[in-house]
């Protein structure tokens, strides 16, 4: 798949601000006043940012509002009602503890289970689909979910929470990553499949289906060096998960080392992201050679 940089930009900032909500909702950390005041900012700025550059990649932005009625049959859809709910919710359980200086315990559960189905729905969107095995594993939503979390205890202050959770998006990184190395494979799906003329012998095409590039192509048939990509992997880790657990773990513990933290968090998420959108294998590349 073409990573395009809106996309990659909405699944990493808006999963950690529906994070910092899920924190937030559940209590983590117990501020009031003008302190969950900066929280609540940092936390909608990296939701409704993430949201909103998610309309970039559509073909009809204008048109996204209709996505709202489908949420019967659509996970896109089904991911913006609930998106709405968390930060409906959660809007109001702020205004308790920025004004009031009260913390309504319920609305707050309620606001952080929306935020973690927003995550969860947004996931969701990539597993259904079959044409690209790699995605098509329970992992893909783990992987959301953990990152989530992750990068929401991390912006919460939650030290030893983010240090574990880190450690846990780490691991399901690495499974997903070598487990999609052999998805498309393990799939069964070829070009003999494809057309259904398996049963008369071996199936390749005789030349390419046109000369030129399309839109199947530039979008669905992107390919990344191997080399490149097991690079970008050790980086996306370093970054990702050793770093900001050796920079949580120094002693004494500072602002600034948590503020790196995050910083190297998010850098190495976005590398991830980008490779968990390269290394996809729609199947439409079989009918081009790509695979």
């Amino acid at each position: 798949m073409h990573p395009a940089p809106s996309v990659i930009f909405f699944t990493v900032f808006s999963g950690i601000g529906f994070g910092l909500l899920t924190f937030l909702g559940l209590g983590y950390p117990a501020v009031t006043g003008w302190m969950a005041f900066a929280f609540f900012v940092i936390a909608y700025l990296c939701a409704v940012g993430g949201l909103i550059s998610s309309t970039f990649h559509l073909g009809r932005p204008e048109r996204a509002m209709k996505a709202f009625t489908q949420w019967r049959s659509s996970w896109l859809s089904r991911e913006g009602v609930c998106a709405v709910i968390a930060l409906i919710v959660m809007a109001l359980y702020g205004m308790g503890l920025v004004f009031f200086g009260q913390r309504w315990g319920l609305l707050g559960l309620i606001g952080a289970i929306f935020s973690l189905l927003t995550v969860f729905t947004t996931s969701m969107i990539y597993t259904q689909l079959k044409s690209i095995p790699r995605w098509n594993s329970p992992l893909t939503p783990a992987m959301f979910l953990s990152f989530s979390m992750a990068g929401g205890a991390l912006l919460a202050g939650q030290v030893r929470w983010a240090m574990a959770l880190i450690a846990i998006s780490g691991v399901i990184q690495v499974v997903l990553w070598v487990q999609g190395d052999g998805a498309l494979k393990n799939s069964g799906t070829t070009l003999a499949t494809a057309t259904g003329l398996g049963n008369r012998g071996s199936v390749r095409a005789f030349e390419p289906p046109h000369t030129g590039t399309n839109y199947l192509l530039r979008e669905f048939a992107f390919v990344v060096g191997r080399k490149h990509s097991m690079k970008l992997r050790i980086i996306s880790f370093v970054l990702m998960v050793v770093l900001p657990v050796l920079l949580l773990a120094a002693a004494p513990f500072s602002h600034g080392l948590a503020l790196l933290a995050v910083i190297s968090h998010v850098a190495g998420a976005l590398a991830s992201r980008w490779l968990f959108f390269a290394e996809a294998e729609h199947v439409v590349g079989l009918y081009y050679g790509k695979r």
